[in-house]
């Protein structure tokens, strides 16, 4: 568990720890052999079918020079992820969250199909990349959709010793804050693992729309609006009371931006100033909550004109305690760590790097 591993890292300004990386699989046979028997024949299928991904990515998603010789997916070989992360890249320890399609997996309709999938996953995701090397850190993954299924998993699998939390889509059929989820942070939090939220990027197809407008047509479109499922979760954990509930529960929310937050903090404490018998039950200001019980991911960073700007961001969000580093790799619009944070100071650039995520994931 997060709360009893002994792993060393560098305490060094140098050391990095990318709470981001897509590993994934050579095959959808690779997976499928994790399934169980009556799923097997099935593989991996994702809700929306062959274009779970809808229109987005006409491309793909993966850097071309993270393609293997043998022309798998990007991600799925560990000499060359390793390679380029831990060597190019200079990290430290990976924080593994898997294929894009691990998201969808865990909140296909089927509720059966989803925790199938997601107990091969976790099952494989030991098996082919825990045991293989110990600078991984994994996010066992968790179907939303059945909270039992779900302490269950973490039950059975979040005591391995470098399972560092658990991991569900940014967007399901209801806001988190609804209290059918609320079983699946308990256990996290009496497991002592954070929660990784992803970005789903199956929003829409397995899920709740990616915005009130509608369906994003274009990568460009989607990408822009990601956060918007991001916003909701907040807002709903925080003002329905999750971390008044479960004070030691850490939430990581992976690949969803930053530029968003300031907003989102002030107007909650706002409208809570005037509002408060909405929400009886908060004992604070919300954007306390965020400080103390919410994580965010850097990747995808946005670039000002002005360098200046991105130091303003980072002190608005209270980098120093909230931020975590991730390149997303193996995408090709990834962070590198050596040219990412250069507006920030010194300390607040290693809380970022490492110091924030040794801290979550009990390093």
């Amino acid at each position: 568990m997060a709360a009893t591993r002994q792993d060393e890292v560098s305490r060094s300004d140098s050391a990095v720890i990318d709470c981001d990386v897509h590993q994934t699989w050579a095959s959808e046979s690779e997976f499928a052999r994790y399934l169980p028997e009556g799923f097997r024949d099935r593989g991996l299928t994702p809700p929306g079918g062959p274009n779970w991904h809808n229109p987005i990515a006409a491309h793909g998603l993966g850097r071309l020079d993270a393609v293997p010789e043998d022309g798998s997916p990007p991600g799925s070989d560990y000499d060359l992820l390793a390679e380029q992360l831990f060597e190019e890249f200079g990290v430290d320890r990976a924080v593994l969250t898997g294929p894009l399609v691990r998201d969808a997996l865990a909140c296909h309709p089927n509720v059966h199909y989803a925790t199938a999938a997601s107990e091969a996953y976790n099952d494989w995701l030991i098996a082919e990349w825990l045991d293989r090397d110990d600078r991984f850190l994994g996010g066992l993954s968790v179907a939303p959709g059945d909270a039992d299924h779900a302490v269950e998993e973490i039950d059975r699998v979040g005591d391995h010793d470098r399972m560092a939390q658990v991991m569900m889509p940014s967007a399901h059929r209801s806001p988190y804050g609804d209290r059918q989820y609320w079983p699946i942070f308990e256990a996290a939090e009496d497991a002592g693992l954070p929660v990784g939220i992803h970005v789903n990027t199956a929003i829409g197809v397995a899920s709740a729309p990616a915005t009130g407008a509608g369906m994003p047509l274009s990568y460009m479109e989607k990408h822009t609006v990601g956060p918007a499922a991001t916003m909701g979760q907040l807002c709903s954990m925080v003002l329905e009371g999750v971390f008044e509930e479960f004070p030691d529960l850490t939430v990581v929310f992976v690949e969803q931006r930053l530029s968003w937050i300031p907003d989102v903090m002030w107007h909650m404490d706002k409208l809570w100033k005037g509002l408060k018998d909405s929400a009886p039950w908060l004992e604070r200001k919300p954007s306390e909550y965020v400080r103390e019980n919410v994580r965010f991911s850097t990747q995808p960073m946005f670039e000002p004109e002005k360098p200046g700007h991105l130091a303003a961001m980072f002190e608005m969000v209270h980098a120093d305690e909230t931020v975590v580093f991730s390149t997303d790799y193996p995408h090709w619009d990834n962070d590198n760590p050596g040219a990412t944070l250069d507006a920030l100071d010194r300390d607040t650039r290693r809380r970022v790097l490492s110091g924030n995520a040794r801290e979550i994931y009990g390093l």
